[in-house]
This record gives structure tokens, sequence and C-alpha cells, in this order.
């Protein structure tokens, strides 16, 4: 897809199409619709100013209409992005991550054909509301990390975001930080809703998810996020997302 295309400029209210990256550094922008970004080869990095997502192939993220959001990939990536307004179809109330069916992403791969610029026939608007329907019962995916915004509490983030293998403890990011240990624990539960221990145990897994989408191996991932021993990581890897890295990506 061109670089200069603008959804904002196309006159139906659903429609999809097909984007391919060698790599990607998109600027930060948002549009006037709902986006669906279907990932369909590689691995893309979706941030908004609260949340950071990886999605791996076979799965999905829906970005509710004017938020802002950046997308990168180191590697090349493959994606469907649909847009829809807001009421032409049945949509979350915020961004979410799903896992796919193969129906959905044959529907979306077909979608893709269909023209932006002039009325659908009954069968092409038969598919979409197909798509639209299954798009509503789709389970959601543990792809997300909610960046916490106090200022501390952020120096905390983005040190570890920096180094996911950094061993030092809550105590000493907390002191580097300028907070007390107690004070930051308090915080991380209110502004990403999960422990400290859970929200780097997500960021390790979402940055494996990164390199592993790049063809790292196993063992190398497993160092580079933190775990000496990988078949703790293969065991936390296979509990977050339902099978082991080795076979994620297959």
């Amino acid at each position: 897809m061109a670089q200069t295309f603008d959804p904002d400029g196309v006159g139906r209210s659903v429609f999809v199409v097909d984007e391919r990256y060698s790599a990607l550094d998109e600027p930060w922008r948002a549009y006037s619709r709902a986006r669906l970004i279907h990932v369909s080869a590689g691995v893309l990095t979706v941030r908004t100013e609260t949340v950071r997502w990886v999605v791996p192939p076979g799965h999905a993220l829906w970005l509710m209409a004017n938020v802002q959001h950046y997308l990168s990939a180191a590697e090349p990536v493959q994606f469907h992005s649909l847009y829809a307004d807001a009421d032409a179809a049945p949509l979350p109330a915020q961004g979410v991550a799903l896992a796919l069916d193969p129906l959905v992403e044959a529907l979306l791969g077909a979608a893709v054909d269909l023209p932006h610029d002039k009325p659908l026939d009954e069968p092409a608007e038969r598919l979409l509301q197909v798509l639209l329907d299954r798009l509503s019962g789709l389970p959601s995916a543990p792809l997300a990390l909610h960046w916490p915004q106090d200022p501390r509490i952020q120096r905390m983030a983005d040190a570890l975001s920096a180094n996911p293998a950094e061993p030092a403890v809550l105590d000493d990011l907390a002191r580097a930080a300028g907070v007390t240990a107690r004070t930051a624990a308090r915080l991380f539960v209110k502004e990403t809703g999960q422990t400290f221990g859970q929200w780097r145990q997500q960021l390790r897994l979402l940055v494996a998810l990164e390199h592993l989408g790049a063809g790292e191996s196993v063992t190398q991932v497993a160092l580079e996020v933190g775990y000496n021993d990988v078949s703790s990581f293969i065991a936390v890897f296979r509990d977050a997302f339902g099978d082991t890295p080795a076979r994620y990506f297959r």
C-alpha cells in the first residue's frame, strides 16, 4: 500500500486494505474510524499513550477512533487494516487484542479486493457483515502491556524496557527512580492493573515475541529477556500463550 494512502479520505463506512513493509516505523497518527490491524506475517509492535501491544501472526488489534498510535516492526511485516465507522460495526469499548480463527483471516483477505470508491453489490456487503459479526465473538489475547503514567514509575518501566534482562529487584529500581519501593509497588498496581512482578513478566514475554518473530532461537531469546533457565522460560511462555515458543510461530 502506498505511504500516501489516507483512510479518512475513503467514503465507505467499512473497508480493508493490505499493507506490506520490509520494516516499519510509522509516525504517530489517529484516524476518524476504528482500525483493526490483523497481522498475517511478521510481528508488529503498536503503541498508544497508555498501552503497548506486540501482535504476532494470526492475531489482531482493535484501535478506537481518534486514538493516537504508533506502529513499528524491525523485520518484514504484513497486515490487513480494517477501518470501520462507529455505527457500522459492533466495536469494543476500548483497544483489545484478538486471537483470530481461519474463517476471519480468510474473510479479511477476501475483503481486501473489494473496491473502496464505489457501491458494493449484495454478496460483497454480506461478506463484510459476516466478517464484522465474526470479529465481535472472538476471544481476547494477552498481548497488552499497560504503561505507567507517573514519571517515577515511568523511569522504572523505561529502564526495564531498555534492558528486559535487568536483574535488579524492585527496591533497587525504585531507589534509582527516586521513589520508595512501597510507593512504587502501589503505583504499579494502580496504573497498570498488575503487580510489579506481573508487569515485568509481561514485558519480558512481549519482548520475547518480538525476538522470536525475528527468527532468534528460543535459548537466545530466553537469555535476552532475563531467564537463565530455558525450561522456566518455556513454561512461563506456554502458560501465557498456550503453546511453546518453538511451536507458537508455526
